[in-house]
């Protein structure tokens, strides 16, 4: 029992796929918009992963002067600026976790909701 000869891709030999919107694709488009939820969410998981990194190296009392450290601080007050002192606790590692957590969760929600909709369109 064999593959029906119109089926065979000439140049591989192998059965050739039928990638037509009949067949069930949406083309073009749909890839596209994978790709585009996938940098979507990339950007989201990257930039909750430089706040939660920087809540982990400030709780285990890094180096503030190590080039390393000074980065990720630098970034985790960039992305967290709009949610800076929101909370003004007195005990200063619980003050940092919310302050740069609460950016964290927001970015990872918006940008996989974001994603999530993009995919189902």
């Amino acid at each position: 029992m064999g593959y029906p000869v119109s089926n065979i891709d000439p140049a591989s030999g192998y059965p050739a796929y039928d990638q037509s919107p009949a067949a069930g694709h949406s083309g073009g488009g749909q890839a596209a918009a994978r790709r585009t939820a996938l940098i979507i969410c990339t950007i989201a998981d990257i930039a909750a992963a430089l706040l939660g990194l920087w809540i982990v190296l400030y709780l285990l009392d890094a180096n503030q002067a190590n080039a390393f450290v000074g980065f990720v601080h630098g970034a985790a007050d960039w992305l967290s600026g709009w949610a800076q002192n929101i909370f003004t606790m007195d005990t200063e590692g619980l003050r940092i976790v919310l302050n740069y957590g609460l950016p964290a969760v927001v970015y990872l929600l918006i940008g996989h909701g974001i994603a999530g909709r993009i995919n189902r369109a």
